[in-house]
């Protein structure tokens, strides 16, 4: 302290945990228009602080102090202990999809993510996407030992497009096929997801918030968290990996809103969600899937009737099948959290538990559909309809069946709606045309994605503080 000696200081003591540091740099004083050099002031060490509502920030502690010798040994010291946390990144992959959104992903990087790599000393690898299928296409030729991480910047449809070119790279990097993978390989680093799209479901489910700076603190502190994978495949062929697909409305949505691209982000959604249920109508397919014994949490007691019949008591696990006019399946093996759905789209299921959450939504009315979709919206069980069945499953088939005896509007919609009489699959935000069967299975723990089981939010809040 310098000034009147009289001056009484009031003595504050406060402890920094290093698992909560990140960064630690020289301070000096400089110039206008110096770069290097300038006086030594001290030292900062840059902390991640968790705050109200899942958010992360950073936050600067600065230790003055005009000893050069000092200053340089605390910096080596801490340095050296920083450098001790061996699951926190020093070289990642990152892919841009200027495209996302309202085309804010660039300054969403360059703004907020690239700063807070710098601060780390994480060295960088960019790739701005030019076209769909720009991000596969580089993983597969991409040297993925040179890095400890991926890391997409994009909406749900790009995540997914670089989490399948990483296990598609997995797969070619152990010497075994892509055209068939019953038992895929786990994926050799963690992929990181900043959100910069519309509804980033599996940012929402990763970090509980849409909110890049908690994305990007996550990555840069190496938090990691095992997350099941789906492959969705024909007789013939694996389409595709993901986290999550919908076949009937999900999907007819998707579709009509692709062919709308001409339109602004949130108008050709709306258009196509009020004209899909304008036209609303159910799939004719047949769905098989292994269910498992879990008991649902949200289930009714006319799920659970249902379930009785085609289930005996004390069973193991099983294949079932049942057909009919399905208006939506969806297969989802995470939570899908988003702010349209605070419970999630599938609240049953959870990050890691090697199932996946099977719900069917059978031919009703638009009137009680509609009622269906509003829970999502809410606290409330969106499941408890008479017409709504829900199942935890490891494995699914869904075989469509034109319906007989099409009238000649239902036979316009569905040549309108589809292309080439192919069926429309929504794989992670993404759309897959399809006609035969799709077989999906659940792998547990196949990839590492960087961030927390939102399970464990509040618990990791309470214990990660400073104190």
């Amino acid at each position: 302290p310098t000034g009147d000696s009289g001056v009484v200081l009031q003595v504050k003591e406060e402890t920094i945990e290093m698992k909560d540091v990140f960064a630690v740099k020289l301070k000096r004083r400089r110039f206008v228009g110096q770069k290097k050099g300038g006086t030594l002031l001290g030292i900062t060490i840059f902390r991640c602080l968790h705050k109200e509502e899942n958010k992360l920030a950073d936050c600067e502690v600065h230790l003055n102090n005009l000893s050069e010798d000092h200053c340089h040994s605390w910096f080596r010291c801490l340095k050296e202990i920083l450098n001790g946390f061996q699951n926190r990144p020093k070289s990642l992959k990152v892919f841009v999809n200027p495209s996302s959104h309202k085309r804010e992903a660039t300054h969403v990087y360059y703004d907020q993510v690239a700063p807070l790599f710098k601060l780390a000393d994480i060295k960088t690898d960019v790739t701005v996407t030019e076209y769909e299928g720009h991000a596969l296409s580089v993983l597969k030729e991409c040297d993925l030992q040179a890095f400890d991480g991926v890391v997409c910047v994009g909406g749900d449809g790009s995540v997914s497009e670089v989490a399948h070119g990483l296990l598609l790279k997995a797969q070619i990097d152990a010497g075994k096929g892509t055209d068939c993978v019953p038992a895929p390989v786990r994926a050799p680093v963690p992929l990181g997801v900043i959100p910069a799209g519309t509804v980033n479901i599996l940012a929402y489910t990763l970090y509980g918030i849409k909110h890049a700076v908690t994305a990007t603190l996550h990555i840069v502190m190496g938090h990691t968290q095992p997350v099941d994978v789906c492959t969705f495949s024909t007789p013939s062929k694996l389409l595709r990996f993901g986290f999550s697909a919908m076949f009937g409305f999900g999907a007819r949505t998707l579709a009509l809103a692709e062919k709308h691209r001409w339109m602004p982000s949130n108008q050709r959604k709306d258009f196509a969600f009020v004209k899909t249920l304008a036209d609303l109508r159910p799939e004719e397919c047949e769905l098989s899937f292994l269910a498992l014994e879990v008991p649902q949490e949200d289930s009714h007691e006319n799920d659970r009737k249902k379930k009785g019949k085609n289930k005996k008591k004390g069973s193991k696990d099983q294949w079932q099948k049942i057909q009919g006019g399905f208006l939506n399946v969806s297969i989802m093996a995470i939570p899908c959290l988003c702010s349209m759905a605070p419970r999630g789209l599938a609240p049953n299921t959870r990050l890691n538990n090697g199932s996946m959450a099977l719900i069917v939504v059978r031919n009703t009315s638009r009137t009680e559909f509609i009622k269906h979709l509003k829970r999502y919206a809410s606290m409330k069980n969106q499941f408890n309809f008479p017409f709504v069945e829900t199942y935890t499953v490891q494995e699914v088939k869904v075989q469509p069946r034109l319906k007989s005896g099409l009238d000649a509007k239902e036979d316009m919609y569905l040549n309108a709606t589809s292309a080439e009489g192919s069926y429309p699959w929504n794989i992670d935000g993404d759309l897959i045309e399809e006609a035969s069967e799709v077989h999906v299975r659940v792998h547990p723990q196949l990839i590492n994605l960087y961030g927390v089981n939102t399970d464990d939010l509040e618990s990791s809040k309470a214990t990660c503080n400073c104190i």
